[in-house]
């Protein structure tokens, strides 16, 4: 394993105080997502993205950790149980439906939420309130905070924190995305 003494992405948020630009959240983004694909491809679903198990190493690039949760899927199968945190967890997950790899876009559209607002989308002073909010999964882009930020990154935000698994962005079609392919 990789030595990431650095921050974790948590840490950095809190350190920032504020919401990250779009090019610095979009830096962290695509080498997360680079790496979520690399693990879909190899049939592996994380199940617990987040922004604690997002590492810094020597380089400030960027590691995913923690998959104690982790879980392969093989052969088209589907994954079931009720694992994440409470932010970052699923509509499906949370109804106890079967699910595939793209919890993992979920857990990432949450993650890129919050470097752009600097807070989470779905918010309640409980778990049971923020698992309401989660079901319910109505995005909102409010104004004093999103007024700054390009429809191109809510635009990613709304296919990544979509609720219809089917219309739900995977890792590869996030890594497309013109939001992505933008120039710095």
């Amino acid at each position: 394993m990789d030595l990431c003494p650095n921050f974790d992405l948590h840490a950095l948020i809190l350190a920032n105080g504020a919401a990250f630009a779009e090019n610095e959240a979009r830096s962290i983004l695509a080498q997360l997502m680079t790496v979520v694909s690399h693990c879909h491809k190899k049939v592996v679903i994380h199940r617990d993205i987040k922004a604690d198990n997002v590492l810094f190493d020597l380089w400030n690039s960027v590691k995913l950790a923690y998959f104690g949760s982790a879980e392969m899927v093989v052969g088209g199968e589907a994954a079931t149980g009720i694992v994440g945190t409470p932010y970052y967890v699923t509509p499906e997950v949370l109804s106890g439906w079967e699910y595939r790899e793209k919890v993992d876009v979920w857990s990432a559209g949450v993650v890129l939420y919050i470097m752009l607002a600097g807070f989470p989308p779905f918010y309640g002073e409980t778990a049971v309130e923020i698992f309401d909010a989660v079901l319910r999964a109505n995005i909102r882009f409010p104004l004093r905070v999103f007024q700054s930020v390009s429809p191109k990154a809510k635009d990613l935000l709304r296919r990544m924190l979509c609720k219809d698994v089917y219309r739900r962005f995977s890792a590869e079609q996030v890594l497309r995305h013109p939001w992505m392919t933008m120039e710095e």
